[in-house]
């Protein structure tokens, strides 16, 4: 049965300010976390702290059922957290964060990934999207002998994890993007404008980003199936980036993308939203999952 969350709990949800605070996050995840726990939000088997570059940051736990070989050649689910460029980890002790999507990933039969990576301000763009490439290179080259792989690979960020994929799939991070099976961009910022001093793009981007930073250009461009995701309880700045997306693919291709309106949910919710609320966003995500990594004949990566 799929799980879905209480009225009562969806209706405090949408009665948080949308602003995103350390208030918002604290509400959501107080909202959440009871759910998570009565089902359990780690995977059978976690390796942690596996590295993929030479920074500490460069880290990611591998989540899978534990079965050896009998996993071999599933697809690959790869979580980047957000955290406004400047916080954020893989995985918080004694919470959900984010071991529920290794244990979602799971769940739905895929080996699951959270990852880290460099934060602002001492590393700034292209960094993230680095991060992205170097981590995705490393399973490429390792994720078989967890049971994954390698030329199933889905990408999915959230927030500012969203814009290092984004960035990554429209080539500013270097690597091979067009080798991934897809990406999923949840709640991002893919048109980069000159930051006001405390927006979280300043510390990332600087005053006087460079116009190639924006990655939507790439993103029209790429042959990486891609999809989107918008909460119902974003601030308008994320509202605003996805009509943008709608209207640029519009224009260059004669469609929309694939958008996920996440009902209910806001920009912290979303992903605390995986297994207890599997309709808002679970259903979409693993159907997208799953529609580009079944392919028999899909070349495996090297």
């Amino acid at each position: 049965m799929t799980e879905q969350l209480p009225p009562d709990v969806i209706a405090q949800l949408a009665a948080l300010d949308s602003e995103i605070t350390p208030q918002l996050a604290q509400a959501s995840w107080a909202l959440l976390t009871p759910f998570h726990e009565k089902a359990g939000y780690t995977a059978p088997k976690i390796d942690r702290d596996l590295a993929y570059g030479d920074d500490p940051r460069h880290r990611l736990d591998v989540h899978s059922d534990g079965d050896g070989d009998d996993q071999a050649g599933k697809p690959v689910f790869v979580f980047v957290h957000g955290g406004g460029f400047v916080r954020g980890d893989k995985h918080t002790q004694g919470s959900p964060q984010y071991d529920l999507v290794g244990a979602w990933a799971v769940r739905h039969g895929y080996v699951g990934v959270t990852m880290t990576y460099r934060l602002a301000p001492g590393h700034v763009w292209p960094a993230g999207a680095q991060d992205v490439a170097a981590a995705v290179g490393w399973l490429q080259r390792n994720i078989a002998a967890y049971g994954g792989d390698p030329g199933k690979i889905v990408v999915a960020g959230n927030s500012a994890g969203a814009v290092h994929v984004a960035s990554y799939v429209a080539g500013q991070g270097g690597g091979d993007p067009a080798r991934i099976a897809g990406a999923a961009l949840l709640s991002g910022i893919y048109q980069i404008h000159d930051p006001a001093p405390g927006e979280p793009e300043h510390v990332y981007y600087g005053a006087d980003p460079d116009p190639a930073a924006s990655s939507l250009p790439g993103l029209l461009d790429t042959t990486v199936p891609l999809l989107f995701s918008v909460a119902e309880r974003d601030p308008d700045r994320f509202q605003r980036e996805a009509a943008g997306v709608v209207s640029a693919w519009l224009a260059r291709h004669g469609t929309v993308p694939d958008l996920v309106w996440v009902e209910g949910h806001n920009h912290m919710s979303t992903i605390a939203s995986l297994t207890v609320d599997e309709p808002a966003l679970g259903t979409a995500l693993a159907r997208f999952v799953e529609r580009h990594t079944s392919s028999a004949d899909r070349e495996t990566a090297q």
